[in-house]
């Protein structure tokens, strides 16, 4: 059985292009964040290494679901695959999972200042609006 898709415009492709590489963006942060060296914690202020030393596993995983979801999601928005939706969905829970820990369980702002708060609101924004931005995507029929 063959779906007809609509064809997307110009708009929708840089759209899923500049989401890839957000995501690729993220997923590199994260990697350097994952397995950053003794060598490289050592050279941070006392109270920045011990934010790392002391984060919970749980913190890590939502920040490695949050980026490995947000590029298959992009990579499916690129494809044209309603399943970008639910990648999506997924690539906020870990964003959401891993700033409550950031905003309201650490000290995070305390140590990095209230302005290190800025990006991860904007990611939390970016995220909702790649989830919005899929659905409205497949409403107009460009995935399947």
């Amino acid at each position: 059985m063959t779906t007809h898709l609509n064809k997307p415009g110009t708009v929708f492709w840089v759209v899923a292009i500049l989401a890839l590489i957000w995501n690729v963006i993220g997923a590199m942060a994260y990697l350097v964040d994952a397995f950053m060296s003794t060598e490289a914690l050592a050279q941070l202020p006392e109270e920045q290494r011990l934010l790392y030393e002391t984060r919970p596993a749980w913190v890590t995983a939502s920040f490695a679901i949050a980026v490995w979801s947000g590029v298959l999601g992009a990579i499916a928005l690129l494809l044209r695959k309603k399943w970008a939706i639910t990648a999506f969905i997924i690539s906020l829970i870990g964003v959401l999972a891993q700033n409550v820990y950031q905003f309201f369980l650490s000290n995070t702002f305390e140590v990095m200042g209230t302005s290190a708060m800025i990006f991860p609101i904007i990611i939390i924004i970016i995220s909702v609006l790649l989830i919005l931005f899929s659905k409205n995507a497949l409403k107009k029929g460009y995935l399947g």
